[in-house]
């Protein structure tokens, strides 16, 4: 399987309907002929309403011994006691000490892989495999670059965020649906997301309706219909600034639109996720037979009332650390009072029961699971932003199906779900496989609660919970500002509150923007590097990634590259020192 670059003349629907785009690069990968394309033949675009009836999607259950994803064995039972950057995965700071919490997830290139094919694969694992052999001393500073903000560059950016911002205060956050589409403020969102059936049926949109969109959605499917007539598949195309980047999960297609310094592989990453939002709602199972008997059939009529959760998800996207490196922060909490909130949930078990684990608003408490069953990071997350896109569950309990498609995409799992208390932030997540077994969580949740509240550690959670993270300053590095920190065998990260100079919501966005601009330099598909230190105008950013852990450090602009090298050991012995109360370390299991 080859990759060429042709540069054929397309409708450019992004920047004027009427207009053509002889510019655009339009990367895909070619299978067999390298003949030039045939014009469209045979595309389907007809909006017929369906008529099919929709099916109870929600009796499918998961069979439970086809489901387990047992981890890649490679911790280590010797942790050692020097946190020396070069050290190898399992004992660096914040590794499990026992077993896996997560499926194991070596790399973002693992998480990215599914999205690619044959060849690329194989040259994906090529590139893991030699950068793990070449794990340099941090002194060493191997496959480092440094590079500097172009002039202007930021202000423009910010200037562009401030706008959006205040077009979305201005006609507010549930009215993006209604935006014009022929409007110049639809035209100027930094991001589009875009989904559609392979008949060109509209399904979802980020911004403005579908219907208004349906013209539009009709020249996506087109494209990648006109480039599939020879066997090639569409990737992406880049033109004027702009990354339209394509996503083919039959049946449905996915696109995303960016002006970001996003790179294709974390748009297409971004794609994944919103594909698993709708397939945690369908199963993929009656997502195909759907389909199967109705081409054009109108998911929409399915999907409705969900928007705001595919919604929220995107602003997720936008914000949390843990997204873009596939982990999950921690309530900081003494390891002690976690245990005995942890042995608390496996005391109270029920033979359906697969997963128990609290949450603090997006921080996990702790996950007990059943033995040899192992959930994926973007299943925790699609829990945390149903649990975080609904107050209804601070209604009393609820009984919902889901399907967590990393773990099995046949069908769906039952989750009780419920507040300790109605004012608090602590979300109880009980996962089944019984669909009648709603009485017998209630009832998990009763004897968790009463075993938890005889002991002190309750009161220590509560205040865990009502107080802030913790502060950077307790680090002892003076022009450090922020930073975030992923242990990859744990698959858990830690990162201290924002600072006074990111507290306001478009600060915050820019400081995420740097950190994915660098996490996409350092996860580069063809030349990936180990460190890179980046002067921007208003701080200055280091990144440095080990077979062990990955680290994006913010320095204020008085700092230094020395400087900012050797804060790094500082960082992780600060790490270490802590990381009995920001990581767990003990997980358990039924």
């Amino acid at each position: 399987m080859g990759t060429k670059t042709l540069r054929p003349t397309i409708p450019c629907f992004l920047f004027g309907c009427a207009d053509l785009c002889d510019r655009a690069r339009v990367p895909f990968t070619t299978r067999a002929s390298k003949k030039s394309l045939r014009s469209m033949k045979g595309l389907c675009l007809t909006l017929e309403p369906a008529t099919v009836m929709e099916a109870d999607v929600h009796k499918m259950s998961v069979p439970l011994e086809n489901g387990s994803l047992a981890p890649v064995d490679r911790l280590r039972s010797e942790r050692s006691d020097s946190p020396t950057p070069g050290l190898v995965e399992g004992t660096e700071p914040g590794a499990g000490q026992d077993s896996a919490m997560f499926v194991h997830a070596q790399s973002f290139e693992d998480l990215t892989a599914e999205g690619e094919q044959g060849q690329e694969q194989e040259e994906v694992q090529e590139e893991e495999e030699g950068e793990s052999e070449r794990a340099p001393e941090f002194g060493e500073l191997g496959d480092s670059e440094e590079t500097q903000e172009p002039e202007g560059k930021e202000e423009q950016e910010q200037e562009e965020r401030e706008n959006e911002k205040e077009e979305e205060d201005q006609s507010g956050s549930g009215r993006a649906k209604e935006e014009d589409v022929n409007s110049e403020a639809w035209r100027r969102h930094r991001k589009h997301v875009f989904v559609l059936s392979e008949a060109g049926k509209p399904i979802y949109s980020r911004y403005g309706t579908e219907e208004a969109l349906s013209s539009t959605m009709g020249v996506m499917m087109a494209l990648v219909s006109f480039v599939e007539a020879e066997k090639n598949i569409i990737r992406s195309i880049h033109a004027d600034g702009y990354k339209v980047v394509f996503l083919r999960k039959s049946p449905l297609v996915l696109v995303g639109v960016s002006r970001c310094r996003q790179s294709e592989r974390e748009l297409t990453r971004e794609l994944l996720y919103i594909y698993y939002q709708i397939i945690s709602l369908l199963t993929l199972t009656q997502l195909n037979h759907i389909f199967q008997h109705k081409q054009n059939y109108d998911l929409r009529r399915l999907l409705a009332g969900s928007e705001h959760l595919t919604d929220n998800l995107l602003r997720l996207l936008d914000r949390d650390p843990g997204l873009l490196l596939s982990a999950v922060t921690c309530l900081p909490l003494a390891s002690s009072s976690r245990d005995v909130i942890s042995s608390s949930l496996q005391a109270a078990k029920a033979k359906s029961l697969v997963f128990s684990i609290l949450l603090a608003g997006s921080r996990l408490v702790t996950l007990v699971r059943k033995k040899d069953q192992f959930l994926h990071h973007m299943d925790l997350h699609l829990l945390f932003n149903l649990v975080g896109s609904s107050s209804s569950f601070r209604e009393g309990e609820g009984w919902t199906p889901i399907c967590l498609p990393k773990f099995n995409m046949a069908g769906f799992f039952h989750a009780h779900i419920s507040y300790l208390e109605p004012a608090s932030e602590l979300c109880l997540i009980l996962v089944s496989t019984d669909r009648e077994d709603f009485f017998n969580l209630s009832d998990c949740k009763r004897r968790f609660l009463e075993r938890l509240r005889r002991r002190s550690s309750y009161q220590a959670l509560q205040e865990a919970v009502q107080a802030p993270s913790y502060p950077v300053s307790q680090v002892g590095i003076p022009e450090l500002r922020h930073f975030v920190y992923k242990s990859k065998s744990s698959g858990l990260y830690t990162s201290p509150e924002i600072p006074v100079p990111y507290k306001c919501e478009e600060e915050e966005e820019r400081l995420m923007d740097l950190y994915q601009y660098l996490h996409s330099r350092m996860h580069h598909p063809t030349r990936p590097l180990r460190s890179i230190y980046h002067c921007a105008e208003k701080e200055n950013l280091l990144a440095y990634v080990t077979s062990g852990f990955e680290l994006y450090l913010c320095f204020s602009p008085l700092g230094t590259k020395a400087l900012a090298v050797s804060a790094v050991n500082k960082l992780l012995k600060w790490i270490r020192k802590e990381e009995d109360r920001l990581f767990i370390l003990n997980p358990q299991t039924y």
